[in-house]
């Protein structure tokens, strides 16, 4: 929807005013000065039947624009406010398909539903500034207006027309992750050890979306929007040709939604967005073996994603040879925002992360290390859940006999060719398994090989045995 063009108030004294005596036009300019301070507030919003969208202000001194909200956009993104217009009206509409707001530099937002519209009446605004949307990452995702006063020195110090600030989380108050620190006594790691699937043909499971403060190195908590209250949320694991039946429940502030990889389904329909306190029944056939991600999709997609709201899910292979241990590693990136509060949508979109961990904290089996005999024959899963980094599992000291990758294998010990791997590549979203054993007991580390993130937290150990001398690798 165009922006209307903003007209200034014709300022011209009217031929009744010329007439009147000294005293009548001091009174009416006391009323003018008391109506002008009524509309001091910041951000009033009139309801959908109180004003229609595109309906120009008649009161004098009033600007008044259409502006689109979209996901994840505005439409203009930015408006020119005449210099002293006693108020800015804004007719806003929700074109897109989640709940936004516009809210003049972030105060009391009024959230504005899909396909609906609403009157905002800002003023005066006597400076150039900017409205936003404050759901968590619209606004650094692109969801600002830029209202520039003409005549003003336009947009405040450090920002560019139509570019977020990028400071709403507050420069140099970002949590920080400390390697040398160590958890509580009484803190869990994610239980990496997996188990088989559960009987039957028919898997019903519940995932509820809750929004929680969750550790995620030693003494660094984030607002993490979780599956089951963890991330990684639950793991899931059946059979070729199971039927998946997953009730999700949506006990967050915003809309939320899951898609499973593992299925083949009309992602407009069961991976829809539901909105807070309602729920859908996403139901799929396994039809294809592997070890896959879910993940909500609800935009901004790597938001979402990146704050938590990822897992796996295991559909076995026909004729899988049993082993002695599985256990399962999902790789993913914590973009710290500051302390408490959600992860940061910046670092997100430029890669630059503060760490790459398994199963959603940095070093935990450093700190908890896993525990092997040396005659065990060892499954490990891998899933890369990251929103931007490559994984190259490894596990120092030992070799892959078996490489099952994204739908087969790459090598079987029974093929002749006597052949070992030394890591599994994954780019993001790829999924496979590697067998192998740990015949001497010793402390073995498991990495991811790119050296940066191997140093920023991609690591853990499995003790073989008595864990023998030394330190390890």
């Amino acid at each position: 929807m165009p922006p209307t063009t903003p007209q200034a108030a014709d300022r011209r004294h009217s031929p009744l005013l010329n007439t009147l005596g000294t005293a009548v036009a001091f009174g009416l300019l006391v009323g003018l000065v008391i109506m002008a301070f009524a509309g001091l507030g910041r951000n009033t919003a009139a309801s959908p039947e109180s004003a229609a969208p595109g309906v120009k202000a008649a009161a004098a001194g009033t600007a008044t624009f259409d502006v689109e909200l979209g996901d994840l956009y505005v439409k203009p993104s930015s408006i020119d406010v005449p210099a002293g217009s006693s108020e800015v009206v804004i007719n806003v509409t929700n074109a897109g398909a989640m709940e936004h707001n516009l809210t003049l530099e972030g105060e009391n937002p009024t959230m504005v539903a899909p396909g609906k519209s609403m009157v905002l009446t800002w003023g005066p605004v006597t400076e150039s500034t900017q409205a936003w949307c404050t759901m968590p990452g619209h606004k650094d995702a692109g969801m600002v207006l830029d209202i520039n006063v003409t005549g003003s020195e336009g947009a405040p110090e450090g920002t560019s027309a139509g570019e977020s600030d990028g400071q709403t989380d507050g420069e140099g108050q970002y949590a920080e992750i400390d390697p040398s620190a160590t958890p509580a006594a009484d803190w869990q790691p994610y239980d990496a050890t997996l188990r088989p699937a559960e009987g039957g043909n028919t898997h019903e499971v519940t995932l509820t979306v809750t929004e929680q403060s969750v550790e995620v190195a030693p003494g660094v908590e984030q607002q993490l929007w979780t599956y089951n209250g963890t991330a990684p949320g639950p793991v899931l694991r059946g059979k070729v040709g199971d039927i998946f039946r997953v009730k999700l429940v949506n006990n967050g502030s915003m809309d939320h939604s899951i898609d499973f990889h593992a299925s083949k389904v009309a992602p407009n329909v069961e991976m829809r967005p539901i909105p807070p306190g309602e729920s859908l029944i996403y139901e799929f056939k396994a039809d294809f073996a592997g070890i896959f991600s879910y993940h909500c999709g609800v935009s901004p997609m790597i938001l979402h994603m990146g704050n938590g709201m990822f897992g796996a899910i295991i559909v076995d292979p026909p004729n899988l040879s049993p082993v002695d241990k599985e256990f399962i590693f999902i790789q993913s990136e914590l973009n710290l925002g500051p302390a408490g509060e959600v992860m940061d949508l910046n670092k997100m979109m430029t890669g630059d992360n503060d760490a790459v961990v398994f199963n959603g904290y940095h070093n935990q089996y450093v700190h908890r290390p896993l525990q092997v005999a040396p005659t065990d024959r060892i499954r490990a899963w891998v899933v890369n859940a990251a929103v931007n980094e490559d994984l190259s599992f490894h596990v120092v000291g030992s070799i892959f006999d078996t490489v099952w990758k994204e739908g087969g294998y790459n090598l079987k010990p029974d093929s002749g060719n006597r052949g070992g791997s030394q890591a599994l590549d994954l780019a993001t979203t790829q999924g496979g398994f590697v067998e192998f054993t740990l015949k001497t007991p010793g402390q073995y580390t498991f990495v991811g090989h790119q050296m940066r993130n191997l140093s920023r937290g991609a690591a853990g150990v499995i003790v073989s045995g008595d864990g023998g001398e030394g330190s390890g690798h």
